[in-house]
């Protein structure tokens, strides 16, 4: 069989296959697994790329029935059975698990795709975290004060769990490291604007823990704004819809995702957000021997909605069918949701769990501890609980190199 994705949903299933008497071909464009929901926090200078990802040969070292290949697919020939990828080479299947995840969705807005920055995946994070460094240094060397501004404002748009975390991150670096490292302003001077379209943040969650996570998000100095639609962008900014014009040299653009591409196929049913249609044993309509799972699938939850486009029900649904592999079709396929949780910085976060709803210190530490549990690897596990002690205790954000994409060579050849 062949895995497509090495994602949250991609792993699962491989893992569970691990040891058993099929022989799995996971194919993924990166050669690691990507945890990310600290994506932000390497973006935010707190975490080293290497403590969000594990290499996918790492993870299956000593499974001889589970092999990586790296690849782009570009086609999946249900007729024939075969996953095609760019360089050409074909891979038959007996059985094809799609799993290719999802990539930011920028809504057909070619001069917002233009100019924002995305949080998801690991090149966007990097080149977030070079950008918002780079601002800080030539705000710091400008005399010019209009300037200034525009590069001491930081525009997120989209109040979801990663712009609410990024915000609050960031709100963090600000306050904490500026004071001491940057004399040339005022951290008063730096303007975090969140841009919501909807009439709360955290628009998935209660009531209550939207309106926590927003007066949390004030606390720390950021500028929330709902019922905001962000209509175009330039070199100089943002519009919103109402004509209201934002002059700032960042836009990080967290409003929304979309399933990552995959070329249509006469026959088989794709849903309005181009995510598969799947019956209840998550086996795509239209094609046989293929599964979707994670973002590219459009699950049913038990009001018959699509699920969410999140980790849980990626992982579930990746064991899920490693289980109708093994031991054929068996019972329905039915997501469960354990709650939701997102932090708002240091000290500050909100899970909600059933009827369960958890603000301040205890949803900051349910946070902590859930997404230690599921990070992948002992060895990352240990360094992010140390990187997060030593914040903790030093107030620190101690990853903070720019790193040029193509550094130039210098006199000596270095």
């Amino acid at each position: 069989m062949v895995i497509i994705g090495g994602g949250f949903g991609g792993l699962q299933c491989a893992k569970a296959l691990r040891g058993e008497a099929v022989d799995v071909t996971i194919v993924d464009r990166q050669n690691y697994h990507l945890f990310t929901p600290l994506l932000y926090q390497v973006a935010s200078c707190l975490l080293n790329p290497s403590e969000v990802t594990a290499p996918l040969r790492k993870v299956f070292r000593g499974a001889p029935n589970i092999r990586y290949r790296q690849g782009e697919v570009t086609d999946v020939d249900f007729s024939r059975r075969e996953v095609r990828l760019a360089d050409g080479e074909t891979l038959a299947y007996d059985t094809v698990v799609i799993a290719s995840g999802s990539t930011t969705n920028y809504y057909g807005n070619d001069a917002i795709a233009d100019r924002a920055l995305g949080l998801k995946d690991l090149g966007e994070a990097l080149q977030l975290r070079n950008h918002v460094l780079e601002c800080l240094e030539l705000a710091a060397a400008t005399k010019d004060a209009a300037e200034r501004r525009r590069l001491l404002t930081f525009c997120i748009v989209g109040g979801g769990p990663t712009g609410v975390e990024f915000a609050g991150a960031l709100a963090e670096l600000v306050r904490l490291v500026l004071p001491h490292e940057y004399p040339e302003f005022p951290p008063s001077e730096v303007r975090i604007v969140m841009l919501e379209g909807g009439d709360r943040v955290l628009p998935t969650f209660k009531k209550r823990l939207s309106k926590y996570a927003r007066r949390e998000l004030e606390h720390r100095g950021v500028d929330v704004r709902t019922d905001t639609l962000v209509a175009s962008a330039d070199a100089n900014g943002v519009v919103t819809r109402e004509g209201t014009e934002l002059a700032t040299a960042t836009i990080v653009w967290t409003a929304g995702v979309r399933p990552s591409v995959v070329p249509h196929h006469p026959g088989v049913t794709r849903t309005e957000e181009k995510r598969f249609a799947v019956d209840d044993h998550l086996r795509i309509l239209g094609a046989e021997h293929a599964y979707g799972i994670g973002d590219v699938s459009a699950a049913p939850d038990h009001h018959g909605r699509p699920l969410p486009m999140l980790s849980p029900p990626a992982m579930q649904a990746g064991r899920y069918v490693a289980k109708q592999i093994l031991r054929g079709p068996t019972r329905k396929f039915r997501y469960f949701d354990k709650g939701t949780m997102a932090t708002i910085g240091r000290r500050a976060g909100v899970a909600q769990i059933g009827p369960i709803q958890i603000t301040g210190f205890l949803g900051w530490v349910a946070w902590l501890v859930v997404h230690l549990y599921y990070l992948i690897g002992f060895e990352n596990r240990l360094r992010v609980m140390l990187r997060w002690s030593w914040y903790y205790l030093r107030l620190d954000r101690p990853v903070r190199a720019i790193v040029q994409a193509h550094p130039s060579k210098n006199e000596w050849g270095g």
